[in-house]
């Protein structure tokens, strides 16, 4: 495996503001605290619906910020008519995946708003590619349309309760719990084999997309497929698609999702650590008439990672004895200089971890 570019969350952050900034996105501040209501009304649209809260010198019930997403819609002005594309690097209070505790995470991320079209789009799943690509060489990001999701189970004509119940399955990739839910529902072989097909369908973009015409059955299946075929053809252009997976499991609550939805994963961690996708619903519950399209980044994810990878603390450790303050900094200075990394001391402490020990004679 290719050894990180970024060695910690600090230098992710960088790297990764300076990528959006040069796609035109602006830095948004907001304040560390909402209103409980808030989060209360979409709990589902959080990533973990633990919040922690407090009582304001007034009676409100405040929160501290365990989403950005939610913050920005209710502090950002409606503008249907125009496009707003902002980033933010701000820490958010949730469970971690990491420690199962809260923690206080630092999480970068993108959102495009207001008149999104094909080109927003594709333009928001370039950079979570490249943010992947900065973070680690080796990654993928799968991708799902929730427009074809939908308009299959549309077509099928199954209960409400089936529903939930088989993107329960799809989400598990349980072939055989969908199976059930068909028969139990008393659909046609046709029926039965595009809800299978869902369940079944994996791999490369390039691959699968010679396979997405079978869910092409009516007019509002055939519009979700080509939407999605279109947005390949575009990755393809910018020469991006070969980390592309198409992956129907991946797919987010409805009432607030719609279009394409995708996550991203590196080398050597079995959790996304980013997350993203179209919720022009979202915007809709909350009275906006905008559409909207981001994602996010977990730093913590990164950290965790970077922590298990690193072999040694320092390059270098220089332990020195009776000698001259300026020939042990000559001698820091000099390693340094090489680029390497250093840690000096009379003794060197055992829970230091280095590749060489470097010992400084009496003067």
């Amino acid at each position: 495996m290719d050894k990180f570019i970024l060695s910690g969350e600090e230098k992710a952050v960088f790297a990764l503001r300076s990528l959006y900034k040069k796609y035109g996105y602006a830095q948004y501040k907001m304040s560390k605290f909402e209103e409980y209501d808030l989060y209360a009304k979409n709990k589902d649209f959080l990533v973990s619906d633990n919040v922690i809260t407090f009582t304001d010198t007034d009676g409100k019930l405040l929160a501290l910020k365990p989403d950005v997403t939610l913050s920005i819609i209710k502090n950002d002005k409606d503008n249907p008519d125009s496009i707003k594309k902002v980033y933010y690097n701000e820490h958010v209070y949730r469970v971690s995946k990491g420690t199962k505790s809260f923690k206080e995470i630092m999480q970068i991320g993108l959102e495009c708003v207001g008149a999104i079209d094909d080109y927003s789009v594709v333009e928001v799943l370039y950079l979570a590619l490249k943010s992947l690509d900065e973070i680690c060489k080796e990654n993928v990001l799968d991708l799902s349309h929730l427009g074809i999701v939908k308009s299959v189970l549309d077509y099928t004509k199954v209960s409400e309760m089936s529903k939930d119940e088989i993107v329960s399955c799809l989400n598990e990739k349980n072939l055989q719990g969908v199976q059930k839910v068909a028969d139990y529902e008393g659909l046609d072989e046709k029926r039965k084999a595009l809800l299978e097909k869902l369940v079944t369908v994996y791999g490369s973009a390039q691959k699968v997309e010679e396979e997405l015409d079978f869910f092409a059955v009516d007019d509002n299946t055939k519009c979700a497929v080509e939407s999605l075929k279109g947005v390949i053809a575009s990755l393809k252009t910018l020469k991006v698609i070969d980390n592309v997976r198409i992956d129907f499991s991946v797919t987010s609550d409805f009432n607030y999702y719609n279009g394409v939805v995708f996550k991203g994963f590196v080398s050597g961690i079995p959790t996304s650590i980013l997350s993203g996708g179209q919720y022009d619903n979202l915007m809709n519950k909350m009275g906006r008439k905008s559409k909207a399209i981001g994602f996010a980044v977990y730093l913590d994810e990164i950290e965790r990672l970077n922590e298990d990878k690193e072999e040694f603390d320092v390059d270098v450790a220089v332990q020195y004895g009776q000698i001259s303050i300026e020939k042990v900094n000559v001698t820091v200075s000099k390693l340094i200089g090489e680029g390497k990394t250093v840690f000096a001391g009379k003794t060197i402490p055992e829970t230091v971890k280095y590749r060489q020990l470097l010992t400084i004679g009496e003067e």
